[in-house]
C-alpha cells in the first residue's frame, strides 16, 4: 500500500509538471513569460536610474563643498530666513556673463 501511494503521488506530481511545461510552451504562456521578463527589466532599470541619480546628487554635493571650502565662495543657492532662495555670487556672476555674451553675439536675422 505504501509503494502504491508513493507511485500515485509521483505520478500526480510529474503530470502537473508536464502540463505546466506544456502550458508555458503555448503562445499565451510565452507572452506571459515575456511580459514578466519585461516588467522585471523595467523595474531593474528604474532602480539603476534611481541609484545613478542618488550618486550624482551625492557627488555634486561633494564637489560644491570642495569648491566652497577651497575658494570660500558658495556655489549653490542658499535658503534665506524668509524661505526664498538667494543665489550665491558664483551663480550671479555666471548669469551676468551669459547675459553679456547674448548681448554681444551678432544677430543672424539681419
Amino acid at each position: 500500500m505504501f509503494w502504491l501511494g508513493v507511485g500515485i503521488a509521483a505520478g500526480v506530481a510529474l503530470s502537473r509538471k508536464a502540463s505546466s511545461t506544456a502550458r508555458q510552451a503555448t503562445p499565451a504562456g510565452l507572452a506571459s513569460n515575456l511580459g514578466d521578463a519585461m516588467r522585471e527589466l523595467a523595474s531593474a532599470a528604474g532602480a539603476f536610474g534611481a541609484e545613478v541619480r542618488a550618486g550624482m546628487t551625492e557627488r555634486e554635493q561633494e564637489l560644491h563643498d570642495t569648491v566652497t571650502q577651497r575658494t570660500g565662495v558658495p556655489t549653490r543657492h542658499v535658503e534665506t530666513s524668509r524661505g526664498r532662495h538667494a543665489y550665491s555670487a558664483y551663480s550671479a556672476d555666471r548669469a551676468a556673463d551669459r547675459a553679456a555674451r547674448q548681448v554681444r553675439a551678432p544677430r543672424a536675422d539681419g
